[in-house]
């Protein structure tokens, strides 16, 4: 077969990879009878300047004709990109991602560093660590976060430190700055975070352990993620205060609320407890 290029989020043009389509199937489940079919699918609908997103749509449509829940875990980065427009859900989101690992945390909170108060999207702790958590969010897969990301939380980071070094209850405490984005880092983001001794956790940063890993680790899909649902009803149940597949099928009444009728609510509720049912935390 003729190399293809494609083009990234980014505008950048690379050559098209299988391997690279196939890992992304192996990790939403697919068994390897269907990994080949889609693959050998996709490569004959290829074209030189296709984008990335035309190729994940191809797969997205294949997969949803196989099996539901293997397509919505396909879905997961565009399914994480739907919980804007603002980043308010995104940091919802994340909380409930730390405290499935076990961190106590409190989102949006205004904390009073030595020079200036702050308002931080989440407040984390365990055991004796204290952790600022700032939240990037962008619904274009094309964005980067550069260098000038973690020099900004870096400084409100040291701010924050400086008054909670100061505080009584604090003696022997230690604390770390983190950056979480759903999308990715420049190498001079990462260089400098890592100098700084900030955490960074990125779609598919660090290599183990990234924001994607994590989240098929604890089971905490996005409801954004389910193929039953339409875009304007994801929209009216996280209004509602919904933000994961598994809060559904605790509260089908908010599903009747928002107008979904009684017949495709126990497909809803259906795709939802498969799509968790490995979740370590219910």
């Amino acid at each position: 077969m003729k190399e293809v290029v494609i083009t990234k989020a980014s505008g950048e043009r690379v050559q098209f990879s299988p391997a690279k389509l196939k890992n992304s199937l192996k990790r939403a489940g697919a068994d390897e009878a269907e990994i080949q079919v889609i693959v050998q699918k996709i490569k004959g609908q290829l074209f030189d300047g296709i984008t990335t997103k035309e190729i994940y749509h191809m797969a997205f449509d294949l997969l949803k004709h196989k099996t539901a829940v293997t397509a919505a875990k396909y879905k997961l980065k565009h399914g994480i990109m739907e919980l804007g427009p603002n980043g308010f859900v995104f940091e919802r989101f994340m909380a409930e991602v730390l405290r499935a690992k076990g961190f106590d945390a409190l989102v949006g909170q205004i904390v009073q560093g030595r020079c200036v108060s702050h308002e931080i999207d989440i407040i984390a702790s365990k055991k004796h660590w204290h952790y600022m958590v700032e939240c990037k969010f962008h619904n274009n897969p094309g964005f980067v976060c550069d260098v000038k990301i973690p020099l900004y939380i870096h400084s409100r980071f040291r701010d924050v430190t400086e008054a909670w070094e100061k505080q009584p209850d604090h003696i022997g405490q230690s604390y770390q700055g983190w950056v979480v984005t759903n999308t990715r880092f420049t190498t001079d983001a990462i260089q400098y975070g890592n100098c700084a001794g900030l955490h960074l956790l990125g779609w598919d940063y660090p290599a183990q352990g990234s924001l994607r890993e994590q989240i098929d680790e604890t089971g905490l899909y996005p409801l954004t993620c389910l193929t039953t649902l339409t875009a304007a009803e994801k929209q009216a149940l996280m209004a509602a205060g919904l933000i994961l597949a598994r809060e559904i099928p605790l509260q089908q009444d908010k599903l009747s609320h928002i107008g979904i009728s009684p017949q495709r609510i126990p497909h809803i509720v259906t795709e939802s407890g498969a799509l968790c049912a490995n979740s370590l935390y219910q």
